[in-house]
């Protein structure tokens, strides 16, 4: 059996374009590792200085190369690396799932409120549900990345929520997927219904921690300024 001969300039075209690709999904990697590292600093500094943790836990997802591409071709956008930097904001994402509502907000603003960090986008879905019930603080986030060649904005999503937001949302996530998007009015309803009691647990727990703690710490102002959206297509889980 024959093979077919390789020109030794395409093989070259090819690796040359296989290492760019490498080092643009490692920008993302290491501003989504700056971000956790951020995250995890402040979960210590709360533990000591209040003997509280309001982070539950941490979990990161980076987007594949063919998901890229399928986000880039669905939404129109050039299939070019600068195309799609400038344009797709949310290739890197960390998530954390809090304790309570309050710390949502709280570890937001703290997270923002770092010199090196740079506010592009915020959606409250915790304020402003989405017709679905789906809650949840979405915040792009611009953070620098120092590499050996230079100095690189990298964008990372930050989605804050609480136990409760998290759990209705992975149930949502994994209806939609059973159903390739087209579930049932029933089922729709019942999660709209779920939604409600997720956020009344919510409540209910914030008003016995501050029984139990009072406020500490301190309160925090409110969240201003927030970019509302009525979007109402299924939610990462």
């Amino acid at each position: 059996m024959s093979s077919i001969p390789v020109d030794d300039d395409m093989l070259e075209q090819a690796r040359a374009m296989r290492d760019e690709m490498q080092r643009f999904l490692n920008e993302y990697r290491f501003g989504m590792r700056e971000i956790e590292t951020k995250l995890s600093i402040l979960r210590e500094d709360f533990e000591q200085q209040h003997s509280y943790n309001p982070i539950e836990h941490v979990s990161s997802r980076l987007k594949t190369l063919d998901s890229i591409a399928e986000k880039a071709d669905r939404k129109g956008i050039e299939p070019t690396i600068e195309a799609i930097r400038s344009q797709l904001l949310d290739i890197a994402g960390v998530r954390v799932t809090c304790s309570f509502v309050t710390d949502a907000y709280r570890l937001f603003h703290l997270l923002a409120g770092q010199d090196d960090v740079t506010v592009v986008q915020v959606k409250d879905y915790i304020a402003h549900p989405k017709p679905n019930g789906y809650k949840s603080l979405h915040a792009i986030v611009e953070v620098p990345v120092f590499l050996s060649t230079g100095t690189v904005p990298v964008p990372v999503e930050v989605q804050f929520r609480t136990i409760a937001m998290d759990f209705w949302a992975s149930l949502e996530h994994k209806i939609y997927y059973k159903y390739a998007s087209q579930v049932p009015a029933r089922l729709t309803d019942s999660l709209r219904d779920a939604a409600l009691t997720a956020a009344e647990l919510d409540d209910r727990m914030e008003r016995l921690h501050r029984e139990l703690h009072g406020e500490r710490p301190a309160p925090i102002a409110p969240l201003q300024l927030l970019a509302r959206t009525d979007d109402d297509s299924p939610t990462p889980a």
